[in-house]
């Protein structure tokens, strides 16, 4: 397809010949002019912009002694009338050229943007089948990492129910073999007992993804108070339960994390502080609610912790912190040797 700019010199020379051939033509028989006026119509396509309007003035030079009655004109009217229709052919062939321009300049610019078009449709089909497979790959991966989420909850349920409640089990089971008496044997089978069915009930509401049994009937601050009694009693510490700050209704899941956390930190310090006296403080603070247990034990150093073993030495620290970080919270620990254990769990205050 001829386009406005791309003519060469031998489209030139081919407008230049048949022009002047026209002309001779036209000037031997007025009627030749029927082929001159092809001029008009490629005129913009077979000569250079800049000669484009002389060009067409040439053919409009032909056309206008044609129409004037033929050329040389042959008298002064005759002279007048060829000027009068020169102006008018050549006004005519300028307008009509310019707005041939422009219309060809339109519909290039309407392939460009049909072809950018085209490129854009197949850019956006390369994202589309690469959106496609990544969507595939985050649903392969959200599963695993659903998995990989449901074993640890399975693992830190089964410490903090089974393993918690196996330990209080032979705990009592060695008080009862050392117990000068057969009543106070009894008292301390009959807590192996029971230690051992609510570990049992613990772990069948585990594995159903149920919250604890304590808080079945009670709120979080009357569950942590009997959880605290029930523990000062099996172990002998002197504990001290408070709650400060406006009480409020808690989320389920931040319930049962927070009560998870303190039957770890309250088993941590029966297996290893040694100490005489504990408190729990639970705290409602605006917008996070915090949880801290204390024990005025032998303490231990925090960049020396020992490594996991069978009693699940190491595990707790990690496991109160997995629990806590599900929820968008923290577990601080502030201990040294000699100096007792502080540990503070801080979690958004989340209402059902």
């Amino acid at each position: 397809m001829l386009v406005p700019g791309a003519p060469g010199p031998a489209s030139t020379a081919h407008f230049v010949l048949r022009t002047a051939l026209a002309f001779a033509l036209t000037w031997l028989n007025p009627f030749f002019a029927v082929y001159a006026c092809v001029g008009y119509f490629d005129a913009v396509h077979l000569l250079p912009r800049r000669l484009s309007h002389p060009g067409l003035l040439v053919v409009a030079v032909t056309m206008a002694g044609s129409q004037s009655g033929g050329l040389p004109p042959a008298s002064p009217v005759q002279w007048l009338v060829f000027g009068g229709l020169f102006a008018l052919n050549a006004c005519l062939v300028v307008g009509f050229s310019h707005l041939a321009v422009k219309d060809a300049e339109k519909a290039a610019e309407r392939a460009a943007t049909i072809a950018e078009l085209g490129r854009a449709n197949r850019r956006l089909e390369q994202a589309l089948a690469e959106n496609a497979a990544l969507q595939a790959q985050l649903l392969l991966q959200a599963r695993e990492a659903g998995v990989a989420d449901e074993r640890r909850r399975l693992a830190a349920e089964i410490h903090d129910t089974i393993a918690q409640g196996l330990t209080g089990v032979v705990t009592q089971l060695q008080a009862a073999s050392a117990a000068p008496d057969r009543d106070r044997a009894e008292t301390h089978l009959r807590r192996a007992a029971d230690l051992a069915r609510h570990s049992l009930g613990e772990a069948r509401r585990s594995v159903r993804n149920l919250s604890p049994v304590a808080l079945e009937h009670d709120a979080l601050p009357d569950a942590l108070r009997k959880t605290v009694e029930e523990w000062a009693e099996r172990t002998g510490v002197d504990t001290r339960f408070t709650v400060t700050g406006t009480e409020a209704p808690l989320h389920d899941e931040v319930a049962a994390t927070l009560l998870r956390i303190a039957q770890e930190a309250l088993s941590n310090t029966a297996r290893h502080s040694g100490a005489a006296r504990a408190g729990v403080t639970l705290s409602y603070m605006g917008d996070e609610i915090t949880l801290d247990v204390r024990d005025d034990g032998r303490g231990f150093d925090p960049l020396a912790r020992p490594e996991r073993d069978g009693d699940g030495g190491g595990f707790g620290l990690d496991g109160m912190r997995a629990r806590a970080e599900r929820l968008t919270g923290t577990v601080t620990v502030e201990t040294a040797p000699g100096e007792g254990t502080a540990v503070s769990a801080r979690v958004p205050l989340a209402t059902p």
